[in-house]
């Protein structure tokens, strides 16, 4: 029988597992996804949705699962229900994930259908049903590149919204309609009117950033942002106070939800340092890092330096980063550079103006010599991936960081930028 007053929590985007080459920011993250379920628990939250990508590959080390297995039993053990779909990140097709291991052990109840569908063929939403509160409960998982994108436009969900009480729809997908500014040209997702009409509360997850709308014909519509987040970005955006990092704590009464955010990622350690190094020798520039990644290295800082700019003389590599922050930041719990921004001088030794002076005549060359009949290599939009994959492929080896973890790290994020999977990828 359906429940008149009742709360449950909700949350999405934990991707434990993220930052391979950081363990102290791995801890971090790890710290806040902890502290959003004690609070789920300290709330009294009847149930947990967790809408996509709780781990950040589908088989994490399992050494980041284990606490979050165990505090997640605990929840289920005290009586709490975990309804899980997954994202993009923690599906994979044809191979076991620890999402499918946590299943079958009884931790999580798997909302969403896992089965690949033909494009256009009509299928029916199933759903669960949340027994003690009577809540009726659906959803569709998320997959790579929006290929849950035809899922949503051929989905027949009248049985689902036939059923009476308070109904959850969960999603892992970008709504165009709430896109932040600096996403929308990067993005292609659904529509607030592809989602199913006639839900109570539309628990989506994907893009990192909180919002909180309305459904198609009503309904309360919400993304809770990233428990952590897993690139300089999410940190920013947290920091600035642009999105919540946290978890959802959500609020029915007779029928109507309303949400509460609840941060628990741990600010106060973050320190992002933002370097323009233009026109500045190696020597100049390492000088500079130095004294900046010192006046906020702390014990158990995480210090993230941006570096931008075009150097007068030298290359990237000569800066030696690595070894910087090992002195630079030995006071703080990690160093964690951005270097996307960062060009090297012009063979020819003058300052380059802008990227394309530096790297993109020849990048161009290649690529159209190459004729590879790949879209994604075409125009500037190859041109950026291109550039953005050898930058990563030539970060240093971080301190104490295995070579296997290195190249995984590597391959991972070259998959990540050239839009690719392999056969354990998401």
């Amino acid at each position: 029988m359906a429940r008149d007053r009742f709360v449950f929590a909700h949350l999405a985007d934990a991707h434990v597992g993220a930052w391979p080459r950081d363990p102290s920011v791995r801890a971090a993250l790890r710290q806040s996804l902890l502290r959003a379920l004690e609070v789920a628990e300290a709330r009294d939250a009847e149930f947990l949705l967790i809408s996509g990508d709780l781990f950040h590959t589908p088989v994490p080390d399992p050494g980041e699962v284990a606490p979050v297995a165990a505090a997640l039993r605990r929840l289920v053990d005290d009586g709490r229900r975990i309804y899980v779909i997954y994202g993009s990140h923690d599906y994979v097709a044809h191979r076991t994930s620890w999402l499918d291991v946590l299943a079958e052990t009884g931790v999580f109840l798997r909302v969403a259908p896992e089965a690949v569908r033909t494009e256009g063929t009509r299928w029916s939403l199933p759903y669960l049903v949340d027994e003690p509160t009577g809540a009726r409960i659906a959803g569709i998982s998320g997959r790579s590149h929006g290929l849950d994108r035809e899922y949503f436009r051929a989905v027949d969900s009248e049985a689902f919204r036939a059923e009476p009480g308070f109904k959850v729809f969960q999603f892992h997908a970008a709504v165009e309609d709430y896109l932040p500014p600096s996403l929308r040209e990067h993005i292609h997702g659904i529509r607030v009117e592809d989602l199913p009409t006639g839900c109570d509360y539309y628990a989506g997850g994907h893009i990192h950033f909180t919002y909180e709308g309305t459904g198609p014909g009503g309904g309360l519509l919400v993304n809770p942002g990233p428990v952590f987040g897993t690139s300089r970005t999410d940190l920013e955006n947290g920091l600035a106070g642009r999105t919540h990092q946290g978890i959802a704590i959500v609020t029915v009464a007779n029928g109507t939800p309303t949400v509460e955010f609840v941060d628990t990622a741990p600010r106060d350690l973050v320190r992002l340092v933002d370097v323009d190094v233009s026109g500045k020798s190696v020597e100049e520039a390492r000088a500079e890092l130095r004294e900046r990644v010192e006046g906020e290295a702390r014990p158990g800082t995480l210090v993230f330096p941006r570096v931008h700019g075009t150097l007068s003389d030298g290359s990237v590599a000569s800066l030696a980063l690595a070894d910087l922050g090992r002195t630079a930041g030995k006071a703080a719990g990690s160093v964690h550079w951005d270097v996307r921004d960062l060009l090297p001088a012009s063979p020819d030794g003058t300052l380059a103006t802008t990227e394309s002076d530096v790297e993109g005549t020849g990048l161009r060359e290649l690529l159209t010599a190459s004729r590879p009949g790949a879209s994604w290599l075409e125009g500037p939009e190859g041109e950026r991936r291109v550039r953005e994959l050898l930058r990563e492929l030539g970060l240093p080896k971080g301190d104490g960081e295995s070579r296997q973890d290195y190249t995984n790290a590597r391959l991972s994020s070259a998959r990540h930028l050239l839009g690719v999977r392999d056969e354990g990828g998401a």
